[in-house]
């Protein structure tokens, strides 16, 4: 074999093994968990596409405003389809943050949260920070349960997990808690707590109603933030 033709056999084996790893690649990425679904059906976090959550509370000593839709997209995060929520945070009227989470809810009912892109924007509305962000299956992170299909007093679960940027945990504390919210009023609220090592000291806690999903939360230790539910809408 000449030389010439020995480097242009040698360019289409290197040609075809990039290729078919790229197209390994793409397969895996694709690989659908069983079980798994972005129809996020569960009572005390239902995710129905078109639904609107409108919030307001105190932030930062400020006052702020949330506004979370639940989108009619989806995308494979990790094997698991996902719904895409947005989640916007003004604070004083002008946009601060902007999210995009992922979830995605097993064949038993539990609802697992896959990440999210965050953003948090300057007075011109430019992109000054991403920390936070991460998704399940890049660089270490890993999808937790967000919520319990049959949640009971005791049970606690990671929600997330990225190295030194989402610890979040969570145990349910009570489902017969009183809460009060413009939007509604109940004896019969799930109450969690939620804290990460990454904050020692700081202890939330969160109100779920049935079929509406978080109504509150406050800070039960740490610096003062409250966040409640103005209005609801649910998706068609």
């Amino acid at each position: 074999m000449n030389t010439q033709r020995a480097c242009a056999v040698g360019l289409a084996l290197l040609t075809l093994t990039v290729a078919g790893s790229a197209a390994a690649q793409r397969t895996s990425s694709t690989v659908v968990r069983p079980g798994f679904s972005a129809r996020v059906t569960n009572p005390w976090y239902p995710l129905r596409p078109g639904s609107t959550y409108v919030y307001r509370g105190v932030k930062d000593g400020q006052p702020s405003r949330e506004v979370m839709i639940v989108t009619r997209r989806t995308k494979v995060i990790d094997g698991a389809p996902c719904v895409l929520v947005s989640d916007r945070l003004f604070l004083r009227g002008r946009l601060e943050e902007r999210t995009i989470d992922w979830y995605s809810q097993d064949a038993r009912g539990n609802v697992w949260y896959f990440g999210e892109q965050t953003a948090e924007l300057d007075k011109n509305g430019r992109v000054k920070n991403t920390s936070g962000s991460w998704q399940s299956g890049v660089n270490g992170a890993r999808a937790g349960i967000f919520m319990f299909a049959h949640p009971k007093p005791g049970r606690w679960a990671r929600q997330e997990f990225y190295k030194g940027e989402a610890e979040d945990h969570f145990m349910v504390l009570s489902l017969r808690s009183t809460v009060s919210v413009p939007y509604v009023s109940t004896s019969r609220a799930l109450l969690t707590k939620e804290w990460t090592p990454l904050e020692p000291g700081v202890i939330d806690h969160k109100y779920y109603v049935r079929g509406i999903g978080t109504v509150l939360e406050q800070t039960a230790k740490g610096p003062l933030e409250r966040n409640e539910l103005l209005s609801f809408r649910r998706g068609a």
